[in-house]
């Protein structure tokens, strides 16, 4: 199987910081794929260079058999990489609706129709649960459900990549269990990488786990082997949540 997303010697240096550092990194079709480590690992700086929001330094990334490397984030969007950030980043005095409908417009092309931007925008509200809200502010929303807005808003784009950072931050437990449910339904079309913190959910719902630390990778491996190996769990395991 070739990957959908590949990146070789991967490097972004801030001044005399190596925030990410020779990473070789993947992604297979279909899979959902977690990268996970302690605050300041490069996690955030990894998945920015991935969807263009910030150059490397040096390095390569490739996206479904094409070199990426130094296109940019609005078009990475239109070839199928979608990215939710860590912290919500919505329209508050728009509608729900309104919102999703501004991302479905990102990647319209002359020939579709308003009667499918529609579809699109209410398939994504039903994918999250939010089609009985489409009419209300996203201001008003809880902040649970403000971070589903901002998934539908990734999937309303239609990705074969959805990058989702730090997704559970912030939920309830009820909420996170939802979030479970709705990550294994969105694989069934998509593949996805996950960026958690939350190390149940990272074991529920990941194929493969990237192990992080200060910039570089650290370990790779089912969630059985992760779990198991004993220099992920003194970098990491042993003092995360969960």
């Amino acid at each position: 199987m070739k990957p959908l997303l590949i990146a070789r010697n991967l490097s972004r240096n801030f001044g005399g910081l190596k925030a990410v550092d020779m990473v070789d990194f993947s992604v297979n079709p279909g899979e959902v794929r977690a990268v996970i480590g302690p605050n300041g690992a490069g996690k955030t700086t990894l998945v920015s260079l991935l969807c263009g929001r910030i150059e490397p330094s040096s390095g390569v990334i490739g996206f479904n058999g094409e070199d990426i490397t130094r296109v940019p984030a609005h078009i990475r969007v239109r070839m199928g990489i979608a990215y939710t950030f860590q912290i919500t980043s919505i329209f508050p005095n728009l509608t729900v609706y309104d919102n999703v409908a501004l991302a479905a417009q990102r990647t319209l092309t002359d020939g579709r129709s308003r009667k499918a931007l529609d579809a699109s925008v209410r398939d994504a509200m039903l994918h999250v649960g939010l089609t009985e809200r489409a009419s209300t502010p996203a201001a008003a929303l809880s902040y649970g459900h403000q971070r589903l807005l901002e998934i539908a808003m990734g999937l309303a784009l239609h990705p074969r990549l959805l990058i989702l950072d730090e997704p559970t931050q912030g939920l309830s437990d009820g909420e996170i269990k939802d979030f479970i449910k709705l990550v294994r339904d969105i694989r069934k079309e998509t593949t996805v990488l996950l960026i958690e913190h939350n190390m149940d959910v990272v074991m529920r719902l990941a194929d493969r786990i990237t192990v992080m630390e200060n910039g570089r990778i650290l370990a790779e491996g089912a969630p059985r082997s992760i779990r198991a190996n004993a220099k992920v769990q003194q970098a990491y395991l042993g003092t995360a949540d969960g």
